[in-house]
């Protein structure tokens, strides 16, 4: 059973920066495309950022230039670096894995599955 923690979440001011992780097991982590994702409340769940198995990346035009994906195989982690944080990045963040491996990797929410608990990104102005 796939399990996603998420973790590095917090509260800041408008303009710094947080780097989120999220750690999986339960799965062979370096052949899954993985996604971070945010909800705010009211509204719904979003893709942010994707990464391949083979560290291709994307953005949400939102984030772009200001958020940065990465990933640790050897340490089954995914990063998400926040920089130049606005109040509208105020969410809770997700990661997950694509469904099966060796799938390119998307920003649409239903394509994902085993979602964790989420880590809570507050920005104030």
């Amino acid at each position: 059973q796939v399990q996603v923690v998420e973790s590095g979440g917090g509260l800041v001011q408008a303009g710094g920066s947080l780097r989120l992780s999220c750690t999986v097991v339960g799965l062979t982590f370096d052949r899954y495309a993985m996604g971070w994702f945010r909800q705010a409340p009211g509204k719904e769940r979003e893709g942010v950022s994707w990464i391949n198995w083979n560290f291709i990346t994307r953005y949400a035009d939102s984030v772009k230039g200001r958020f940065t994906i990465s990933r640790d195989n050897a340490k089954n982690t995914l990063y998400l670096q926040m920089n130049n944080l606005k109040p509208e990045d105020t969410a809770m963040y997700y990661c997950a894995p694509r469904r099966t491996p060796y799938e390119l990797g998307s920003l649409k929410v239903d394509e994902y599955n085993g979602w964790g608990q989420g880590t809570q990104v507050t920005v104030s102005s």
